[in-house]
């Protein structure tokens, strides 16, 4: 059975300058709590990684409103004007990624491959101080894959052994992410009693989950 942590003391987990993986799509699926407790708590210089940047007032926009993040790396940057200024004032590096070869190079780091082929990007400024590799003729560029020191989890629910449990489109990063990371901790919504829920529900298995949050309140 997991213990379950105090919100400040999963907080103070993370060192300045950390490589977050943040679950979430457009803030959707991305753990708010910890979010707000890191913002709280000032200590920045972060790497983040992750779909988006989402909006002021939201998810990862926090983290940049309160200049804490120093690299983001995400497939898109078009709702936060915040993470737009920043970048041009050259106040925070932004790493564009198509989506599904983000996700793809993600689960790389997950499951231990050397990288991603991807046509992707071929022809383009995209290509650009990459390994390209011919596959029957074909080019393909060859991204590496990608872990973090922490991911933070946004789950519908957990049991007491940190088995989770996803909503929607919180499935999109959240559980590819729980593999690619040294630290994950998990903010679920809900802790139940093992057994509610169902094994095949089950998205990232208890094992992989380091800290479990104290539920909301």
């Amino acid at each position: 059975m997991k213990k379950a942590t105090k919100l400040e003391d999963a907080a103070a987990l993370i060192p300045e300058g950390a490589v977050l993986l943040i679950g979430g799509f457009m803030a959707v699926g991305t753990p708010e709590r910890l979010i707000d407790a890191l913002v709280e708590r000032g200590v920045g210089g972060f790497t983040v990684v992750a779909n988006d940047t989402a909006m002021p007032g939201h998810g990862i926009g926090k983290l940049v409103t309160a200049g804490l993040v120093r690299k983001a790396v995400v497939s898109h940057i078009g709702l936060n004007p915040e993470t737009q200024s920043r970048m041009i004032a050259g106040e925070m590096e932004v790493e564009l990624v198509p989506q599904g070869t983000l996700v793809e190079r993600i689960r790389a780091g997950g499951v231990g491959l050397g990288g991603v082929l991807t046509a992707t990007g071929i022809g383009t400024p995209i290509e650009e101080g990459k390994q390209i590799v011919e596959v029957d003729g074909r080019k393909y560029l060859l991204e590496k894959p990608i872990r973090g020191d922490f991911a933070l989890i946004k789950a519908k629910q957990a049991d007491y052994k940190g088995n989770l449990e996803y909503a929607l489109t919180a499935h999109n990063f959240n559980p590819v992410m729980a593999l690619a990371a040294d630290i994950v901790i998990a903010a679920p919504q809900i802790i139940v009693p093992v057994g509610v829920i169902p094994p095949d529900a089950v998205k990232t298995p208890g094992v992989l989950v380091d800290y479990l949050l104290e539920r909301e309140q």
